[in-house]
């Protein structure tokens, strides 16, 4: 079993930063890619930003030039750095790691609440 465990959301004025973090743990062989997704109230979960295990980020056109997404390997750990925070931003943020263990799985963080709000 694989755990990922989320820790950097909150409250923030637009405009302000926030940095999450997800750490990946357990029965892990590799990890290929790792990502951020985001649910709003009354919306459909939503991609982010992922990032490959060749460094190759993926950004959603609403947050590009805005977010960073980052890598540890040593770690298991990916970072979403969010600059230029918007009140449209505000949303749980889910952690989200494709893992090889013997066969491939998807797993999911339990979600950390952002919230841009003046």
């Amino acid at each position: 079993q694989v755990q990922l465990v989320e820790s950097g959301g909150g409250l923030v004025q637009p405009g302000g930063s926030l940095r999450l973090s997800c750490a990946a743990s357990g029965r892990i062989g590799s990890v290929p890619a790792m990502g951020w997704y985001r649910q709003a109230p009354g919306k459909q979960r939503e991609l982010v930003a992922t990032i490959t295990r060749s460094d190759t980020p993926t950004y959603a056109d609403s947050v590009k030039g805005r977010f960073t997404i980052s890598r540890d390997y040593a770690k298991n750990t990916v970072y979403l750095q969010m600059n230029s925070l918007k009140p449209e931003d505000t949303a749980v943020y889910y952690c989200n790691a494709q893992v090889i263990y013997i066969s491939s799985r998807n797993y999911w963080g339990q979600g950390t609440q952002v919230t841009v709000s003046s």
